[in-house]
Protein backbone atom coordinates (compact mmCIF):
# COMPACT_ATOMS: atom_id res chain seq x y z
CA UNK A 1 0.00 0.00 0.00
CA UNK A 2 1.79 3.13 -1.38
CA UNK A 3 -0.74 5.27 -2.98
CA UNK A 4 -2.70 8.27 -0.92
CA UNK A 5 -5.87 7.54 -3.12
CA UNK A 6 -7.83 4.85 -5.32
CA UNK A 7 -10.53 5.75 -7.41
CA UNK A 8 -13.33 3.07 -8.31
CA UNK A 9 -15.63 4.13 -10.88
CA UNK A 10 -18.44 1.55 -11.66
CA UNK A 11 -19.43 1.83 -15.25
CA UNK A 12 -22.61 0.59 -17.22
CA UNK A 13 -23.20 1.66 -20.56
CA UNK A 14 -22.25 5.39 -20.39
CA UNK A 15 -19.20 5.39 -22.65
CA UNK A 16 -19.30 9.54 -23.22
CA UNK A 17 -19.57 10.31 -19.74
CA UNK A 18 -17.03 7.48 -18.17
CA UNK A 19 -14.51 9.07 -20.84
CA UNK A 20 -15.25 12.80 -20.04
CA UNK A 21 -15.05 11.41 -15.87
CA UNK A 22 -11.80 10.16 -16.49
CA UNK A 23 -10.08 13.06 -18.63
CA UNK A 24 -11.25 14.95 -15.92
CA UNK A 25 -9.24 13.01 -13.23
CA UNK A 26 -6.17 12.78 -15.02
CA UNK A 27 -6.55 16.61 -16.02
CA UNK A 28 -7.24 18.07 -12.37
CA UNK A 29 -5.39 15.47 -9.94
CA UNK A 30 -2.42 16.44 -9.12
CA UNK A 31 -0.44 16.85 -5.18
CA UNK A 32 -1.46 12.86 -4.39
CA UNK A 33 -0.64 9.22 -5.86
CA UNK A 34 -3.13 7.76 -6.80
CA UNK A 35 -4.98 4.79 -9.35
CA UNK A 36 -8.15 4.70 -10.93
CA UNK A 37 -10.04 1.37 -11.01
CA UNK A 38 -12.71 1.13 -13.29
CA UNK A 39 -15.15 -2.37 -13.27
CA UNK A 40 -17.51 -1.96 -16.32
CA UNK A 41 -20.40 -4.21 -16.09
CA UNK A 42 -20.05 -5.98 -19.94
CA UNK A 43 -21.49 -2.56 -21.45
CA UNK A 44 -22.81 -3.07 -25.03
CA UNK A 45 -21.58 0.72 -25.99
CA UNK A 46 -17.52 -0.48 -26.18
CA UNK A 47 -17.16 1.71 -22.69
CA UNK A 48 -14.28 -1.33 -21.51
CA UNK A 49 -12.79 -0.83 -24.87
CA UNK A 50 -12.76 3.15 -24.96
CA UNK A 51 -11.31 2.56 -21.60
CA UNK A 52 -8.37 0.00 -22.67
CA UNK A 53 -7.49 2.48 -25.62
CA UNK A 54 -7.45 6.09 -24.11
CA UNK A 55 -7.03 5.39 -20.62
CA UNK A 56 -4.23 2.52 -20.11
CA UNK A 57 -3.17 3.50 -16.66
CA UNK A 58 -6.54 2.83 -15.55
CA UNK A 59 -6.61 -0.92 -14.10
CA UNK A 60 -9.91 -2.34 -15.79
CA UNK A 61 -11.85 -5.01 -14.73
CA UNK A 62 -14.02 -6.16 -17.41
CA UNK A 63 -17.22 -8.15 -15.55
CA UNK A 64 -18.92 -11.20 -17.77
CA UNK A 65 -22.62 -9.10 -16.98
CA UNK A 66 -23.82 -6.41 -15.31
CA UNK A 67 -23.43 -7.17 -11.88
CA UNK A 68 -25.03 -5.38 -9.16
CA UNK A 69 -23.77 -1.67 -7.92
CA UNK A 70 -22.29 -3.09 -4.51
CA UNK A 71 -20.57 -6.22 -6.44
CA UNK A 72 -18.50 -3.85 -8.75
CA UNK A 73 -17.72 -1.28 -5.91
CA UNK A 74 -16.35 -4.01 -3.83
CA UNK A 75 -14.43 -5.88 -6.52
CA UNK A 76 -12.78 -2.13 -6.82
CA UNK A 77 -12.10 -1.79 -3.20
CA UNK A 78 -10.79 -5.16 -2.87
CA UNK A 79 -8.03 -4.16 -5.47
CA UNK A 80 -7.61 -0.92 -4.20
CA UNK A 81 -3.87 -0.09 -2.86
CA UNK A 82 -4.48 3.68 -1.79
CA UNK A 83 -4.96 4.54 1.67
CA UNK A 84 -8.34 5.80 0.96
CA UNK A 85 -11.27 4.96 -1.41
CA UNK A 86 -13.47 7.38 -3.09
CA UNK A 87 -16.53 5.67 -5.32
CA UNK A 88 -16.88 7.78 -8.14
CA UNK A 89 -19.91 7.77 -9.92
CA UNK A 90 -19.13 7.21 -14.13
CA UNK A 91 -21.85 10.31 -14.93
CA UNK A 92 -19.47 13.08 -12.80
CA UNK A 93 -17.16 15.31 -14.19
CA UNK A 94 -14.41 16.70 -11.71
CA UNK A 95 -13.75 20.80 -12.47
CA UNK A 96 -11.40 21.34 -10.44
CA UNK A 97 -8.37 19.85 -8.30
CA UNK A 98 -10.78 18.02 -6.16
CA UNK A 99 -9.20 14.87 -4.17
CA UNK A 100 -6.12 16.36 -2.59
CA UNK A 101 -8.27 18.61 -0.44
CA UNK A 102 -10.55 15.61 0.51
CA UNK A 103 -7.35 13.43 1.34
CA UNK A 104 -6.58 16.15 3.72
CA UNK A 105 -9.56 16.11 5.08
CA UNK A 106 -9.52 12.88 5.67
CA UNK A 107 -6.08 13.22 7.20
CA UNK A 108 -7.45 16.15 9.26
CA UNK A 109 -10.37 14.48 11.14
CA UNK A 110 -8.98 11.19 11.96
CA UNK A 111 -12.42 10.78 13.70
CA UNK A 112 -14.15 10.86 9.56
CA UNK A 113 -14.93 7.22 8.55
CA UNK A 114 -16.11 8.39 5.12
CA UNK A 115 -16.70 12.00 3.59
CA UNK A 116 -18.73 13.54 0.54
CA UNK A 117 -18.09 16.71 -1.12
CA UNK A 118 -20.59 19.49 -2.66
CA UNK A 119 -22.44 17.77 -5.73
CA UNK A 120 -23.07 20.15 -8.04
CA UNK A 121 -25.81 20.08 -11.48
CA UNK A 122 -24.47 20.98 -14.43
CA UNK A 123 -25.92 24.60 -14.02
CA UNK A 124 -23.76 25.32 -10.98
CA UNK A 125 -26.83 24.90 -8.31
CA UNK A 126 -26.19 22.62 -5.41
CA UNK A 127 -27.22 19.09 -5.75
CA UNK A 128 -29.19 17.98 -2.38
CA UNK A 129 -27.60 14.38 -1.44
CA UNK A 130 -27.60 14.61 2.16
CA UNK A 131 -30.50 12.63 4.18
CA UNK A 132 -31.35 11.73 7.50
CA UNK A 133 -32.88 8.34 8.32
CA UNK A 134 -36.57 8.06 8.33
CA UNK A 135 -38.83 6.95 10.61
CA UNK A 136 -41.94 5.01 10.43
CA UNK A 137 -44.28 8.11 10.15
CA UNK A 138 -42.07 9.48 7.66
CA UNK A 139 -41.81 6.39 5.74
CA UNK A 140 -45.85 6.46 5.51
CA UNK A 141 -46.18 10.05 4.59
CA UNK A 142 -43.52 9.37 1.77
CA UNK A 143 -45.62 7.27 0.35
CA UNK A 144 -48.65 9.48 0.74
CA UNK A 145 -46.31 12.05 -1.26
CA UNK A 146 -46.86 14.35 1.47
CA UNK A 147 -43.50 16.27 0.27
CA UNK A 148 -45.51 17.42 -2.97
CA UNK A 149 -48.80 17.63 -1.56
CA UNK A 150 -47.08 19.63 1.58
CA UNK A 151 -43.73 21.12 0.60
CA UNK A 152 -43.32 23.23 3.42
CA UNK A 153 -43.53 20.45 5.77
CA UNK A 154 -40.82 20.72 8.59
CA UNK A 155 -41.19 16.65 9.48
CA UNK A 156 -40.65 16.13 5.86
CA UNK A 157 -37.82 18.82 5.39
CA UNK A 158 -36.25 17.07 8.38
CA UNK A 159 -35.01 14.02 6.28
CA UNK A 160 -34.88 15.44 3.13
CA UNK A 161 -32.03 18.27 4.75
CA UNK A 162 -33.61 21.12 2.30
CA UNK A 163 -32.11 23.75 4.60
CA UNK A 164 -28.92 21.52 4.59
CA UNK A 165 -26.40 24.46 5.09
CA UNK A 166 -23.70 23.05 2.35
CA UNK A 167 -21.08 26.20 3.18
CA UNK A 168 -20.61 23.80 6.38
CA UNK A 169 -18.13 21.02 6.83
CA UNK A 170 -19.65 18.70 9.49
CA UNK A 171 -21.13 15.17 10.36
CA UNK A 172 -24.32 13.67 8.45
CA UNK A 173 -26.36 10.49 9.17
CA UNK A 174 -26.35 9.82 5.34
CA UNK A 175 -24.88 11.18 2.07
CA UNK A 176 -25.24 10.08 -1.22
CA UNK A 177 -22.34 7.97 -3.02
CA UNK A 178 -21.96 9.75 -6.35
CA UNK A 179 -18.61 11.05 -4.75
CA UNK A 180 -17.96 8.92 -1.47
CA UNK A 181 -14.20 8.65 0.25
CA UNK A 182 -13.73 5.78 2.66
CA UNK A 183 -10.92 5.05 4.59
CA UNK A 184 -9.28 2.09 4.93
CA UNK A 185 -9.90 1.08 7.99
CA UNK A 186 -13.54 1.82 7.70
CA UNK A 187 -13.73 -1.10 5.44
CA UNK A 188 -11.54 -3.53 6.85
CA UNK A 189 -13.02 -3.72 9.93
CA UNK A 190 -17.00 -2.53 9.07
CA UNK A 191 -16.59 -5.03 5.76
CA UNK A 192 -17.86 -4.11 2.64
CA UNK A 193 -21.54 -3.11 0.94
CA UNK A 194 -24.06 -5.06 1.10
CA UNK A 195 -24.29 -7.34 -2.14
CA UNK A 196 -28.11 -8.01 -1.71
CA UNK A 197 -28.79 -4.63 -3.38
CA UNK A 198 -28.69 -4.17 -6.40
CA UNK A 199 -29.13 -0.78 -7.52
CA UNK A 200 -31.60 0.54 -4.59
CA UNK A 201 -30.37 0.89 -0.80
CA UNK A 202 -26.65 0.04 -0.83
CA UNK A 203 -25.67 3.31 0.08
CA UNK A 204 -28.24 3.81 2.86
CA UNK A 205 -27.07 0.79 4.27
CA UNK A 206 -23.96 1.22 4.03
CA UNK A 207 -24.37 4.65 5.99
CA UNK A 208 -26.88 3.02 8.06
CA UNK A 209 -24.42 0.13 8.98
CA UNK A 210 -21.71 2.69 9.94
CA UNK A 211 -24.10 5.63 11.70
CA UNK A 212 -25.27 1.94 14.12
CA UNK A 213 -21.57 1.64 15.05
CA UNK A 214 -20.95 4.65 15.86
CA UNK A 215 -18.91 5.94 13.00
CA UNK A 216 -18.97 9.44 11.63
CA UNK A 217 -20.04 10.23 8.63
CA UNK A 218 -19.29 14.31 7.09
CA UNK A 219 -19.89 16.45 4.35
CA UNK A 220 -17.47 18.88 3.68
CA UNK A 221 -17.42 21.73 1.18
CA UNK A 222 -13.56 21.64 0.33
CA UNK A 223 -14.05 19.97 -3.04
CA UNK A 224 -16.85 20.14 -5.51
CA UNK A 225 -17.75 17.57 -8.68
CA UNK A 226 -20.68 18.09 -11.38
CA UNK A 227 -22.90 15.09 -10.98
CA UNK A 228 -25.43 14.72 -13.31
CA UNK A 229 -27.48 12.34 -11.80
CA UNK A 230 -29.47 8.97 -12.32
CA UNK A 231 -27.58 7.98 -16.24
CA UNK A 232 -27.49 4.56 -15.28
CA UNK A 233 -30.84 3.83 -13.52
CA UNK A 234 -32.51 6.12 -16.40
CA UNK A 235 -31.78 3.82 -19.34
CA UNK A 236 -34.62 1.19 -18.58
CA UNK A 237 -36.69 3.77 -15.25
CA UNK A 238 -39.38 0.70 -14.93
CA UNK A 239 -37.00 -1.38 -14.20
CA UNK A 240 -34.83 1.08 -11.95
CA UNK A 241 -38.00 1.08 -10.22
CA UNK A 242 -39.10 -2.52 -9.54
CA UNK A 243 -35.11 -2.90 -8.48
CA UNK A 244 -35.47 0.19 -5.96
CA UNK A 245 -39.13 -1.76 -4.61
CA UNK A 246 -36.96 -4.84 -4.02
CA UNK A 247 -34.06 -3.05 -2.52
CA UNK A 248 -35.99 -1.27 -0.05
CA UNK A 249 -38.27 -4.17 1.26
CA UNK A 250 -34.95 -6.57 1.65
CA UNK A 251 -33.37 -3.34 3.73
CA UNK A 252 -36.25 -2.90 5.81
CA UNK A 253 -36.62 -6.66 6.60
CA UNK A 254 -33.08 -7.93 6.68
CA UNK A 255 -31.35 -4.26 8.74
CA UNK A 256 -34.99 -3.63 11.04
CA UNK A 257 -34.67 -0.16 9.96
CA UNK A 258 -38.30 0.33 10.91
CA UNK A 259 -39.06 -2.03 13.49
CA UNK A 260 -38.34 -5.92 14.23
CA UNK A 261 -41.91 -7.19 14.45
CA UNK A 262 -43.11 -9.58 11.62
CA UNK A 263 -46.46 -6.96 11.60
CA UNK A 264 -44.55 -3.48 11.11
CA UNK A 265 -42.57 -5.38 7.86
CA UNK A 266 -45.72 -6.70 6.40
CA UNK A 267 -47.12 -3.20 6.72
CA UNK A 268 -44.24 -1.74 5.44
CA UNK A 269 -44.01 -3.68 2.49
CA UNK A 270 -47.17 -3.29 1.61
CA UNK A 271 -46.86 0.43 2.09
CA UNK A 272 -43.61 0.04 -0.77
CA UNK A 273 -45.42 -1.88 -2.92
CA UNK A 274 -48.29 1.13 -3.06
CA UNK A 275 -45.47 3.50 -3.17
CA UNK A 276 -44.05 1.26 -6.32
CA UNK A 277 -47.49 1.40 -8.13
CA UNK A 278 -48.19 4.84 -7.39
CA UNK A 279 -44.72 5.59 -9.05
CA UNK A 280 -45.09 2.94 -12.14
CA UNK A 281 -48.39 4.72 -12.57
CA UNK A 282 -46.78 8.33 -12.55
CA UNK A 283 -44.68 7.33 -15.14
CA UNK A 284 -46.84 5.92 -17.32
CA UNK A 285 -48.83 9.52 -17.38
CA UNK A 286 -46.69 11.90 -16.35
CA UNK A 287 -44.01 14.06 -17.98
CA UNK A 288 -41.32 13.29 -15.86
CA UNK A 289 -39.75 9.63 -16.78
CA UNK A 290 -36.72 10.16 -14.09
CA UNK A 291 -36.44 7.38 -11.31
CA UNK A 292 -35.16 10.09 -8.68
CA UNK A 293 -37.59 12.85 -8.24
CA UNK A 294 -37.73 13.99 -4.91
CA UNK A 295 -37.12 17.08 -2.84
CA UNK A 296 -33.90 18.20 -3.60
CA UNK A 297 -33.14 16.15 -7.06
CA UNK A 298 -32.24 18.69 -9.80
CA UNK A 299 -35.47 20.52 -10.96
CA UNK A 300 -37.03 18.92 -14.16
CA UNK A 301 -35.31 21.18 -16.64
CA UNK A 302 -31.92 20.71 -14.94
CA UNK A 303 -32.42 17.54 -15.76
CA UNK A 304 -33.39 18.13 -19.11
CA UNK A 305 -30.05 20.32 -19.62
CA UNK A 306 -27.90 18.04 -18.29
CA UNK A 307 -29.13 15.43 -21.34
CA UNK A 308 -29.02 17.58 -23.82
CA UNK A 309 -25.38 18.86 -22.75
CA UNK A 310 -24.81 14.89 -22.60
CA UNK A 311 -26.37 14.07 -26.02
CA UNK A 312 -24.69 17.39 -27.67
CA UNK A 313 -21.18 15.67 -26.86
CA UNK A 314 -22.16 12.12 -28.08
CA UNK A 315 -21.83 11.83 -31.33
CA UNK A 316 -18.41 14.44 -31.36
CA UNK A 317 -16.97 11.37 -28.91
CA UNK A 318 -17.97 8.46 -31.21
CA UNK A 319 -17.13 9.41 -34.56
CA UNK A 320 -13.43 10.08 -32.53
CA UNK A 321 -13.29 6.42 -31.53
CA UNK A 322 -15.16 4.47 -33.54
CA UNK A 323 -12.48 3.66 -35.85
CA UNK A 324 -10.22 3.20 -33.12
CA UNK A 325 -12.24 1.01 -31.28
CA UNK A 326 -12.95 -1.15 -33.89
CA UNK A 327 -9.70 -1.91 -34.24
CA UNK A 328 -9.09 -2.69 -30.95
CA UNK A 329 -11.54 -4.87 -30.12
CA UNK A 330 -10.16 -6.84 -33.33
CA UNK A 331 -7.04 -7.66 -31.85
CA UNK A 332 -7.40 -7.16 -28.06
CA UNK A 333 -8.03 -10.61 -26.67
CA UNK A 334 -9.48 -10.02 -22.69
CA UNK A 335 -5.82 -9.07 -21.35
CA UNK A 336 -6.74 -5.89 -19.40
CA UNK A 337 -5.00 -5.93 -15.82
CA UNK A 338 -7.88 -7.61 -14.75
CA UNK A 339 -10.19 -9.06 -17.00
CA UNK A 340 -12.95 -11.42 -16.58
CA UNK A 341 -12.99 -11.05 -12.89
Amino acid sequence: MDLDLTIVIPNYNTRTLLRNCLDSIYRYTEGIDFEVICVDGNSPDGSADMVALHFPKVLLVRNRSNESYARSVNRGIRLARGRYVCLLDSDTLLIENTFLPLVRFMDEHPDAAVCGPRLLNPDGSIQHHIRGFASLRVFFLQTLNWHKLFPKSKLMNRYYNTDFDYSQAQPVESIGTSAYMIRRSTWETVGLFDERFRWAMPDLAYNYTLHRGGYKLYYTPCAEVVHFGGQTASQDVLRALREQRQGFIDFSEAYDYFGKGRVTKTIVRVGIWFRYLTRVLGYYLGSDKRVITGPGAPRKDVASEAKRIISDTQPRAFRDMELEEKTVAQVQSGSDAASNL
